[in-house]
C-alpha cells in the first residue's frame, strides 16, 4: 500500500486560517443593539420654587361683642348671612333709652330757642349780654346731653364694622348680655392672607410682588394665585426662618380662615439644562445618563441634577448643550452598549407635549 502524500506546512497552516476565519464568520458577533428612544439636551426657561406650607387668615376678622349689659331685642341676622358695613346685627336698646333720647332732643331745641330769642334782644339791647352768654352755655349743655344720650344709644345698636360673612349667632332675643358677650364672628374672606416660613437661607430669594400659587386637600387640583405682600423683619432665633405673607383673592370663598395650604414661590426665570426625568439613572447618591456617541454605542455619564418639575429635571453638571440622550430603555443598557434609536410612541410625545 502507498503511503498518503504529506501536505506542505505552508499549505497546512493556509488551510488552518481559512477554518478559523470561517468558523469566526459562523460564530455570533455579539450580544444585539438594543432599542431605544433619545432626545437632544437643550437650553429651556426655568423657574426655581420655594414650597412651604401656611396657614390662611382673614382679610379682616374680628368677634362682635356687646359693649353694655342689657337685654337683646331683636337679632337682624342669620348664621353665615354676608352683610355689609354699617348693617344693624343686634338691637340692645329698650324703651328707656329711646324716651331719654327724645327728652335730651327735647331740651336741646328749647334751649336752642330760647338762645336764638335772646340773641334778637340783645341786638336791640333789651337785654344784658351776661344773660345771652348764659342762655349760650345752657345749649352748649343741652346738646352735650343729647350727644351723651345717642352716644349710649348707639353702644346699645351692634352694627357691622366691614363687610364680611358671619359665623354662628350666638345670642337670640331676650338674651341678657355683658360687656365683652360674643355675639358672632364676622370674616372678611374676599381676599386670603396667607402666612409661611421660609429658611433664612433663602431670605435673598423673597421679596414683595413674587407670584405665588397654593393649593389645599380640600380643593384637589386647584390653584389659587397670588403675590408676596410682606417679609417680616425678624428671623425667629429659634427655627431660623421668616414668616412671608402673601394675599390671595377669594372672590368665590372657596377658602376659609385656618385652613393648611401648600404653597410654591416663585423665582424669575432663568435658562437651564433640563432632560426628562426617566432617562435618570439614581444609584445611591450618585445619578447618571446613557450619552449616545456617533459608533452606534452609548457611554455612561455622571451628572448633578438641581431642582426637579413635573417629569423633568435640571442638569448642573455632567451635560452639554447639543448632547443627545437616552430617554427609554436605560434599564438595559451599559456602559459602551450598542443601541438602536427608534422614534418614540406618539402617545408618550402628546403627554410630553401637554
Amino acid at each position: 500500500m502507498k503511503p498518503f502524500p504529506r501536505l506542505p506546512f505552508a499549505l497546512l497552516v493556509v488551510a488552518l486560517a481559512l477554518a478559523g476565519c470561517e468558523a469566526e464568520q459562523a460564530a455570533p458577533s455579539g450580544p444585539p443593539a438594543a432599542t431605544v428612544t433619545a432626545t437632544d439636551v437643550a437650553l429651556q426657561p426655568w423657574s426655581d420654587t420655594l414650597e412651604a406650607l401656611g396657614t390662611a387668615r382673614a382679610n379682616e376678622s374680628v368677634m362682635v361683642t356687646a359693649k353694655v349689659t342689657e337685654t337683646v331685642v331683636k337679632v337682624n341676622f342669620e348664621d353665615g348671612d354676608l352683610v355689609e358695613a354699617g348693617d344693624v346685627l343686634v338691637d340692645l336698646s329698650g324703651r328707656v333709652e329711646v324716651a331719654g333720647l327724645a327728652e335730651a332732643a327735647a331740651a336741646y331745641r328749647e334751649a336752642q330757642q330760647q338762645y336764638q330769642r335772646q340773641q334778637q334782644l340783645a341786638a336791640q339791647k333789651l337785654i344784658p349780654a351776661g344773660q345771652l352768654d348764659t342762655q349760650r352755655a345752657a345749649m352748649e349743655s343741652a346738646r352735650a346731653r343729647l350727644d351723651g344720650t345717642r352716644a349710649r344709644l348707639s353702644d346699645r345698636v351692634i352694627t357691622a364694622p366691614f363687610a364680611g360673612v358671619l359665623g354662628f349667632r350666638q345670642v337670640s332675643p331676650g338674651t341678657l348680655v355683658t360687656p365683652g358677650t360674643v355675639i358672632a364672628s364676622l370674616d372678611d374672606v374676599s381676599v386670603i392672607k396667607l402666612d409661611f416660613a421660609v429658611p433664612e437661607a433663602f431670605l435673598s430669594a423673597v421679596s414683595a410682588g413674587q407670584a405665588i400659587t397654593a393649593g389645599s386637600a380640600a380643593w384637589p387640583g386647584r390653584e389659587f394665585s397670588g403675590v408676596v405682600t410682606t417679609v417680616d423683619s425678624r428671623v425667629d432665633p429659634v427655627t431660623r426662618a421668616v414668616t412671608v405673607r402673601a394675599e390671595l383673592p377669594n372672590p368665590e370663598r372657596e377658602l376659609r380662615p385656618g385652613m393648611l395650604l401648600t404653597v410654591r414661590l416663585f423665582q424669575p426665570e432663568r435658562q437651564a439644562l433640563v432632560i426628562p426625568e426617566i432617562a435618570v439613572i439614581q444609584v445611591a447618591q450618585r445619578a447618571h445618563v446613557f450619552r449616545m456617541k456617533d459608533d452606534g454605542s452609548v457611554e455612561q455619564v455622571y451628572v448633578s441634577l438641581g431642582q426637579r418639575r413635573r417629569g423633568e429635571v435640571e442638569v448642573v453638571e455632567g451635560l452639554s448643550a447639543g448632547d443627545r440622550i437616552v430617554v427609554d430603555g436605560v434599564v438595559k443598557l451599559r456602559d459602551g452598549a450598542r443601541v438602536t434609536e427608534v422614534a418614540a410612541p406618539a402617545a408618550a410625545t402628546a403627554d410630553k407635549a401637554a
